[in-house]
């Protein structure tokens, strides 16, 4: 996570109770047991600690959450090209899966940290952090309509088995190999392609009425003859997004 304060949060994480009480616990293991939990080394687990240590609820230690991750899918997501307008319509629309907060509207006011929803930490209740938050997170999200998954499996998983799989419309993004001419998953583009469609989502102030399949950012093109009502597949012949990521050359 990356802490930016050219704008300030709009309002307090809708979970703000039940990331304290996470949180509280997190502050009681040793670097040593971050280590293990976390799958990280030494030296990452020493900074991890000291950044639980430093946490804090106030507001003037937060940035809205939009600007606060960094990422591929994040990348992809362009916050930075966002205007105020955009803005205000993410906060109302899109949702970010959080293993210390839950969910998160893009201005909530979040403070930096460290916690994926799949870690496995020492102690029940928080063992397992899709059994601490329930169906918590999904009871939160609008009871009907569409609702377009851009989320990695780790944290769709807090809310998939708790909504109508009918209601859920996941896109995929591949990418041809030269090699082959074939389709085929690329993981890096696809996290940067999830944030571009979320990116598109936004900037199309997309409803119910929507037609996804016209998306076409980073040179993707939806391909029919590979989709499915509730998985549109979008395919490109060279991917548009080498420059949004570090780990791609431009």
């Amino acid at each position: 996570m990356r802490h930016l304060n050219k704008y300030r949060p709009a309002h307090a994480p809708v979970f703000l109770d039940k990331a304290k009480e996470l949180h509280a616990y997190l502050a009681t293991l040793s670097p040593g047991q971050l280590a293990k939990a976390m799958h990280i080394s030494p030296a990452l687990a020493a900074k991890t600690h000291a950044l639980i240590a430093e946490w804090s609820d106030d507001a003037s230690s937060q940035s809205p959450a939009i600007d606060s991750f960094v990422g591929d899918i994040y990348s992809g997501l362009q916050v930075n090209t966002l205007n105020d307008a955009d803005r205000q319509y993410a906060d109302q629309r899109l949702r970010i899966f959080s293993g210390l907060y839950g969910i998160l509207r893009p201005l909530d006011g979040i403070c930096p940290y460290r916690l994926e929803m799949g870690y496995k930490l020492p102690d029940t209740p928080f063992n397992n952090l899709y059994k601490f938050w329930g169906q918590t997170i999904a009871d939160s999200l609008p009871g009907r309509g569409q609702i377009i998954n851009v989320s990695s499996v780790e944290y769709s998983q807090t809310v998939t088995p708790f909504i109508d799989a009918a209601r859920f419309i996941t896109p995929k993004f591949l990418t041809m190999d030269p090699k082959t001419a074939e389709p085929t998953f690329v993981v890096v583009h696809a996290k940067i392609a999830r944030g571009a469609f979320a990116h598109w989502l936004i900037k199309k102030r997309a409803d119910d009425e929507t037609d996804l399949t016209t998306f076409d950012e980073l040179n993707y093109r939806y391909r029919p003859d590979l989709s499915s009502s509730v998985e549109p597949v979008f395919v490109c012949e060279t991917f548009g997004g080498k420059g949004l990521s570090m780990r791609l050359e431009k």
